[in-house]
């Protein structure tokens, strides 16, 4: 592998389960282990479980913490109370985002935020350059490891191994518990469409709390079925549907845009929406990131992302086209052809 690369707590656990290991955002990460199919069908049908450890965790503390954070973001931080989550957003000051991110309120003046993970040191210095106020803000992205295990049968597996009614803990729950013997923290929160907890540990302990969660019969799952669940489910990811320059009110994600003073509010709401992010699908071939979207044979969109839906099994794609193209018979240029596509709404598969 490539020296240069991060490792994640549990890069000797990938490695002994024989996955196949690619780079992503700079870490060494398992893209699969069995295959992205069965993989995928796992985490809809029955559980799977991701390492997610690559993500950054900042902390907030202190009586100027909500205030600071209701700066930064555009979706309302004051409406989170201890004990709940939210997604959020860092905008940039070019019209869209710096980041795309989770804020966790773990107690009164303190909270937990959860960026990616090729935007780890970008989004610690915007942030820090932003600074004002009477609160402490780390980075403490090493010390954790992070397990997203997630799928229908999530909450049933963990709940005899769990000193916590999982019944009683709603979407975007945030909790302390006992699982399997390790003081953790819980978050009823994923990135695939299925129900689940992401399960944040310190990272010295992730290697062991995997393998208690291989013998309850839990199915580890790479980035192939992460990106498969996450494109079904509609969810943008960083890099593809968002990035500095693209404004999310061409999204379904414009609700977190809220009416408040934020930074970088001027540029983001500031453009017109010429483009609409969109779901495509298409009878045979698969469109990938970056193929030409065409309405009668002009260039009038960009796919961002694209995949053979494991679930609808055909395929399915992001792509943001012009407004004025949208009632227009739509195809994507595959490898120099033509292939008809059809706009559907977000998500494609729904829960």
């Amino acid at each position: 592998m490539d020296e240069n690369l991060k490792r994640t707590p549990l890069h000797q656990s990938h490695l002994a389960l024989k996955a196949r290991m690619v780079p992503f955002g700079g870490w060494d990460m398992p893209v699969q282990y069995t295959g992205v199919i069965q993989e995928h069908q796992a985490v809809r049908e029955h559980a799977g479980m991701f390492d997610v450890s690559h993500m950054g965790e900042f902390r907030f503390k202190g009586p100027d913490a909500l205030n600071f954070l209701q700066g930064i973001t555009p979706n309302d931080v004051s409406k989170l109370k201890p004990g709940r989550a939210q997604y959020n957003m860092l905008p940039s000051n070019q019209g869209g985002l710096i980041d795309d991110i989770y804020i966790y309120c773990i107690q009164p003046d303190e909270y937990l935020m959860v960026v990616n993970a090729s935007n780890i040191d970008k989004d610690f210095a915007h942030i820090q350059s932003l600074l004002k106020g009477d609160l402490e803000f780390s980075n403490e992205s090493d010390q954790w490891g992070l397990i997203a295990v997630q799928g229908p049968k999530a909450e049933e597996i963990l709940q005899p191994h769990i000193d916590t009614d999982l019944g009683k803990k709603k979407k975007n729950s945030v909790f302390f518990a006992q699982l399997l013997g390790f003081n953790v923290m819980l978050a009823r929160t994923g990135y695939t469409g299925e129900d689940g907890f992401e399960v944040f540990i310190k990272a010295e302990q992730a290697p062991q709390i995997w393998e208690k969660l291989l013998e309850l019969g839990i199915t580890p799952a790479g980035l192939g079925a992460r990106d498969t669940l996450r494109l079904e489910a509609g969810f943008p990811l960083y890099g593809h549907e968002f990035n500095d320059t693209l404004t999310p009110l061409a999204t379904h994600y414009g609700w977190v845009i809220k009416d408040k003073d934020f930074y970088g509010k001027a540029a983001l709401t500031g453009q017109p929406t010429l483009r609409k992010l969109v779901g495509l699908t298409l009878e045979k071939v698969p469109a990938r990131e970056g193929y030409p979207v065409k309405a009668a044979g002009e260039v009038v969109g960009m796919v961002t992302s694209g995949t053979l839906s494991p679930s609808l099994k055909k395929p399915i794609a992001m792509a943001y086209v012009d407004v004025a193209a949208l009632d227009q018979n739509l195809t994507v240029e595959v490898r120099g052809k033509d292939a008809a596509a059809q706009v559907v709404e977000l998500p494609f598969l729904s829960k």
